[in-house]
């Protein structure tokens, strides 16, 4: 045993685009992970430690070389590759316990979303309000009446400022989180009721005025929100639209129970292109870039924002939105990934082509939510199959299912570091889930029951959650 620890192998360390980074080296097969960490940081001259993690055919070596040699059968004759990823260098710890437990809701909580800094907490309920919790005290601190009818769906403008809310009347409402007051007027034009909202991107636009909304009256309308007005209805989808994604390239991408994805060029309405695929109707869309722009001028890492003072204009913000945004974005650009009621899932590059770059199948039942992981390298998909699947985001390719829940999952939510994953679901429990690892971490029952929504703050400090109990949850770890 020891003379086969003292045998050694020629690796070649690669970047995740497969491109060799210096000499293949000598290395015995004994070496560890944290081994291989010291050997990168000083291959690449790094003055800050940079956290790695190592692949070998897509497994990650968690303890030493040998070990994933020997399971995954590698030949040591010739030279091993072993791709390095850098990880992020804060890392977020698991939440393990309900600090608070608020009551308030007279219905369902249908929503919850924490805003681009993880300052503030916001829900949506079918008792026809918004309501603002305070993070210091965890207690209710505004209710907002205006809606007449369910509120189906709540999203932050990305520089923190508003809120929008649609409901099932149709309408729309903008709030200041700060107040609590409703902002201008509703937004008034949809037939039938709210299904999505998406605001405009902030390195696309500072001043973050535009809102896209979907309905089930089969259009998408963009809305200025300093004015109140529809500057643009969007109109081809034959059935309900499901979920709509503002992409950072200044493309609106709309899923429908039409079985299509279409894609639309927001400034002046042009239809680009139709994607097809999907058996059944498209429940949602996930872009890689999603958290980058959820999160705008507003840095996990550090935990700092570009705060909008008069010293940081809109420019400003937008400006260290764009360079977040271009940094985040990497080799492969903008992907996107739809989730259907025929238990699959479709990979796009779909400001290039229509045709679509993977089919991933195995869910046994509707997939109701897909996630990329904030460094766009995993994708998360929750099923009705009671179970969760991990995806690697560039190839399509199957990695594991996440097994636990006892019933349907109905949502999921990363953390900033993209080592942890949330669900929730109509088991009533949530539980957080190791991605790297790939196994069940902790299980956090509580609800009373089923969980409808779950969100990670983007300083990853705590994780809210809401359904059927009309109760809203937070944890800390």
């Amino acid at each position: 045993m020891e003379e086969e620890n003292r045998r050694s192998v020629l690796v070649q360390m690669c970047n995740e685009d497969k491109v060799a980074t210096g000499p293949p080296l000598d290395v015995p097969l004994s070496v560890t992970s944290k081994q291989l960490q010291l050997l990168c940081n000083s291959l690449f001259e790094n003055e800050d430690e940079t956290p790695y993690a190592f692949y070998i055919n897509e497994k990650e070596i968690l303890t030493d070389l040998q070990s994933i040699v020997e399971n995954e059968k590698v030949s040591t004759e010739g030279i091993i590759q072993i791709v390095y990823l850098p990880q992020a260098v804060f890392k977020v710890r698991a939440v393990t316990r309900c600090t608070s437990s608020i009551e308030g809701h007279a219905e369902a909580v249908l929503s919850v979303r924490f805003s681009p800094n993880g300052g503030y907490l916001a829900s949506g309920s079918g008792d026809t309000t918004v309501r603002f919790w305070d993070l210091s005290t965890e207690t209710p601190h505004y209710t907002c009446k205006a809606h007449r009818h369910w509120v189906l769906c709540i999203e932050w403008s990305p520089d923190g400022q508003m809120l929008a809310s649609g409901c099932k009347n149709g309408q729309i409402y903008l709030w200041d989180p700060k107040t609590g007051k409703q902002v201008g007027k509703a937004l008034i034009g949809h037939k039938q009721w709210i299904t999505y909202l998406c605001w405009q991107p902030l390195h696309l636009n500072g001043t973050c005025r535009k809102l896209a909304s979907s309905s089930k009256d089969t259009t998408i309308r963009i809305w200025d929100t300093v004015t109140g007005q529809c500057s643009i209805i969007l109109s081809s989808h034959l059935q309900s639209v499901t979920c709509i994604r503002w992409s950072g390239e200044d493309l609106i991408y709309s899923a429908s129970q039409d079985r299509t994805i279409k894609v639309w060029r927001p400034s002046d309405g042009v239809l680009c292109r139709t994607l097809q695929g999907h058996g059944h109707w498209v429940n949602v869309l996930a872009l890689s870039t999603d958290y980058v722009m959820r999160t705008g001028a507003f840095d996990p890492a550090s935990a700092t924002v570009v705060a909008r003072e008069n010293t940081n204009p809109a420019t400003q913000l937008q400006k260290k939105a764009l360079e977040r945004y271009n940094s985040n974005k990497g080799n492969l650009g903008e992907r996107m990934v739809s989730g259907s009621d025929d238990f699959t899932l479709f990979l796009w590059n779909p400001s290039q082509e229509k045709k679509s770059v993977a089919r991933m199948t195995g869910h046994q039942a509707l997939v109701n939510d897909v996630r990329f992981s904030p460094d766009a390298r995993l994708i998360a998909s929750a099923s009705f199959d009671k179970s969760i699947k991990l995806w690697n985001s560039s190839s399509g390719k199957f990695l594991v299912s996440l097994r636990g829940h006892v019933n349907s999952v109905y949502q999921l939510a990363w953390s900033a570091d993209s080592r942890l994953l949330v669900s929730g679901s109509g088991d009533s429990t949530l539980k957080v889930w190791d991605a790297h690892k790939q196994k069940l971490l902790l299980d956090l029952p509580g609800h009373a029951d089923e969980v409808y929504a779950v969100d990670w703050s983007t300083d990853g400090q705590r994780v809210a959650s809401g359904g059927k109990d009309k109760v809203l949850k937070i944890w800390r770890k």
